[in-house]
């Protein structure tokens, strides 16, 4: 007689159901049709002899991949409950509806959360399941007459949100390191690198790795791609098995395009003997553990995985077994490289395991269903604990590119549910307090390769992409290859890559690398400062600039080809010793500049990046040792606020209006609002701004200090040249010198500290003849001339 706590949990069915396109048996169905499929199979194999359905108070769903990024379109509709939409075509009415993170962990990750629920007495039955109709998405988007999979369902959903932090990288979009092939290949170049293996010996460990899970999938009826190949197949290089990211072919990277769906029951030992549930089906989870890595520009060593490595011997550990007391694994497989941190360097296995490192059939070739694949392997897996009592079996389930990992250990063998965060809390530790990485976002000097891939596109077209450290500081950083078809031969065609030098340098969009500084792209691919620019107007009065923001129908609004052009105009402005005082305005009368043109971001398809220097050329740039003003014609929002707040002085239209509305639109003022506008008026108003995008007009913006001068209405720059002259009939010497003493001062709180600071600035005033002629027309009491010298 099983003595455990009724409370206790276990899994008591397990479905699964693959649509495949172009076969007799091809349903059509929908993303939730797919996971009910699933659950109602899932149900009938409790064998339960009451209303299981009915019983039902906890469904928990896996995202699909359409709905796991901002953004991403939904061709053909979806749900906006899918967890119930699923319940109600079982009949089921639960009080609890979860739609989980994104990420390959979340099948074990909730199978692990749902157990626990049930264990603390706060569930007693619960439906977790997961589907992709990615490949019916695909094939019937362009139908006569596509169907629609749109539904709405009342009742509450405890959505998670993408759960993407960590994950997605600003940096490595700019740099076109968007996909998991390419973020794959880095770490798994890297690891070749540690086992100094050649490009042929370590392209037959992937072979041999694989070959196996593809025998696998070839019998298993639930298969996208049921097909055996040899290890000299996977990695041969054809028509039909092109390069995708070096080293990766065609047959080795997920299958993405699949309809399937998969589904667990769990319940309380108690709740499965109401409900009539045969002890043969229970199975228990014996042990588990969840653990979360850095962003991968931060981990210390990018041909290693704590995480997988940790996860997995924790959740062993917790089962109280080896791996030699284990019957079936799998391990999460969509790329080469976390089978190989997991198992391989992980837990010590060998890719010929006679036990066989999958159940299913691997991502490549059972299917990537999306986010959904480990219930896949959990479901199997339930099934061979049933078919072997007694016997043990491991799931592995990796998230993001190595970022979360989620492992569990099944078993028919009774057993209390443990628990152990403490130890769990203590291996997390091990991972956060890894010594930190150095690193820089614009990287300029010798380097060398820490890893690298080459992208392949259809067409031939070869990017390279790589990690890189520089020489003189071992700071780490992400860059692409430029026109350079010596450096993309090294990458292609050096035995091993990684260690090489190379020179980096950076491009308003990027880092770039070539072989050596002499093949370095020019910088400047605008005009210079006279010449005829796109987005912007220049005019020069002589020792005035003036420099027009001219997108009037996007309200002055910027792309980065306009940053481009202030980049280098201001780069101008600040070299030109016959240019004292710069002017920045907009064109037309109703913005100074509305901020980043979002259209564009929205709908060009191009990273949208800032220059060195910042919005406008300005609001990143260290040494504005001139003054810049900014007359403000109408609305400055967004980054237009923040290039005022970056100007040194402003004077506004008495119509205008400020604001930082980042926050309404899901963005937050990272071009300098957020650090500028606390320290130039008190925290709590400015906080409040921040934080409610809240507008406020011109004599608002003077009484809080933003603004100097206010001007009549369309009269901004005529007041703002006004400004200029004064400050030009001073030394222009002097002004340089007081901008900068104030720029090397301004940090320090203290008074008298900040006076009594060492400088060079008095030093260089007293040997300039400006000094000397200021003295001098005092004393002849005549107007000066000055020399800016």
């Amino acid at each position: 007689m099983n003595t455990l706590d009724p409370r206790t949990p276990v899994v008591i069915g397990a479905g699964q159901i693959n649509d495949r396109f172009g076969s007799d048996e091809y349903q059509g169905l929908s993303a939730v049709g797919l996971a009910a499929a699933a659950a109602e199979i899932a149900v009938a194999d409790t064998h339960a002899a009451g209303r299981l359905s009915e019983a039902i108070d906890t469904v928990a769903g896996i995202r699909q991949f359409e709905i796991s990024k901002p953004g991403v379109p939904v061709p053909l509709g979806r749900s906006n409950n899918y967890p119930r939409s699923v319940a109600k075509r079982l009949g089921a009415d639960p009080a609890r509806a979860i739609l989980d993170v994104a990420g390959g962990q979340g099948p074990q990750h909730l199978v692990t959360e749902i157990a626990g629920e049930i264990a603390a007495g706060r569930s007693r039955v619960a439906l977790l399941f997961g589907s992709e109709a990615m490949s019916t998405a695909q094939a019937l988007v362009g139908a006569e007459c596509p169907p629609d999979f749109t539904e709405t369902v009342a009742g509450n959903l405890e959505d998670r949100g993408y759960g993407l932090s960590g994950v997605m990288s600003r940096e490595f979009a700019n740099h076109g390191l968007i996909g998991p092939p390419a973020q794959y290949a880095l770490l798994e170049n890297a690891r070749r690198a540690r086992l100094k293996l050649s490009r042929s010996a370590y392209a037959e460990e992937i072979g041999r790795l694989f070959a196996p899970f593809t025998a696998v999938a070839a019998v298993n009826p639930y298969a996208a791609a049921p097909t055996a190949r040899t290890a000299e197949e996977l990695m041969a290089v054809t028509g039909t098995n092109r390069l995708i990211a070096d080293p990766y072919t065609r047959y080795v990277v997920s299958r993405d395009k699949v309809n399937q769906g998969a589904a667990l029951v769990l319940t309380s030992i108690e709740a499965a003997r109401e409900l009539g549930v045969p002890e043969d089906r229970w199975v228990y989870l014996h042990g588990h553990a969840d653990l979360r890595d850095r962003p991968i520009m931060d981990r210390p060593d990018l041909a290693d995985s704590p995480v997988a490595r940790l996860a997995c011997e924790l959740a062993l550990e917790m089962a109280g077994i080896t791996t030699a007391d284990v019957t079936s694994w799998d391990f999460y497989s969509c790329f080469p490289v976390p089978v190989f941190m997991a198992a391989i360097d992980g837990l010590g296995l060998d890719a010929d395991d006679p036990r066989g490192l999958t159940v299913t059939g691997g991502l490549p070739f059972f299917g990537g269903a999306g986010n959904n694949y480990s219930m896949h392997a959990i479901a199997d897996t339930v099934d061979r604990a049933r078919l072997r009592p007694g016997t043990f079996g491991f799931v592995g389930a990796n998230g993001g590119i190595l970022h979360k990992y989620s492992a569990g250990v099944y078993s028919t063998e009774p057993t209390p549910w443990r628990a152990e965060p403490y130890v769990e809390r203590a291996m997390q530790a091990v991972v956060d307090n890894a010594a930190e990485v150095p690193q820089v976002t614009r990287a300029e000097g010798w380097s060398r390769i820490e890893s690298y891939t080459i992208l392949h596109g259809r067409q031939g077209a070869r990017t390279g992409l790589l990690i890189g450290r520089l020489d003189d500081t071992n700071e780490r950083f992400v860059a692409r290859t430029a026109e350079d078809d010596e450096l993309l031969g090294v990458l292609a065609e050096t035995e091993q890559p990684i260690g090489k030098r190379f020179w980096a340098f950076n491009v308003a969009a990027g880092n770039r690398a070539t072989t050596t500084p002499r093949a370095r792209l020019p910088v400047r691919s605008t005009p210079g400062l006279f010449a005829s620019h796109k987005h912007v107007a220049v005019a020069r009065d002589n020792h005035l600039l003036v420099v027009t923001l001219n997108r009037p129908d996007a309200r002055n609004a910027l792309t980065p080809p306009a940053h481009e052009e202030l980049d280098c105009i201001f780069d101008e402005f600040f070299d030109d010793p016959d240019l004292w005082v710069a002017i920045i305005t907009g064109s037309g009368d109703q913005a100074f500049c509305a901020g980043n043109d979002l259209v564009y971001s929205a709908t060009s398809g191009k990273p949208n990046y800032l220059p060195a220097s910042g919005f406008a050329g300005l609001t990143h740039r260290r040494a504005m040792t001139k003054p810049v003003i900014a007359a403000v014609n109408g609305y400055a929002l967004g980054g237009g606020f923040e290039t005022a707040l970056a100007s040194h002085l402003c004077v506004a239209d008495e119509s205008a209006q400020f604001g930082l509305p980042e926050v309404r639109v899901g963005l937050i003022a990272a071009a300098g609002g957020v650090v500028r506008l606390p320290r130039a008026i008190p925290e709590k108003l400015a906080l409040e701004l921040l934080v409610t995008g809240r507008r406020i007009d011109a004599r608002e913006a003077q009484a809080l200090g933003l603004v100097n001068r206010i001007a009549p209405s369309g009269q901004a720059l005529s007041v703002a040249k006004q400004l200029a002259d004064e400050i030009m009939a001073n030394s222009p010497t002097s002004v340089r010198l007081t901008l900068e003493l104030h720029e090397k001062t301004r940090a320090i709180a203290d008074v008298v500290t900040a006076v009594n600071a060492r400088t060079s600035v008095m030093n260089d005033l007293f040997s300039t003849a400006d000094l000397v002629e200021g003295m001098t027309a005092f004393a002849d009491k005549r107007p000066p001339r000055w020399l800016n010298q």
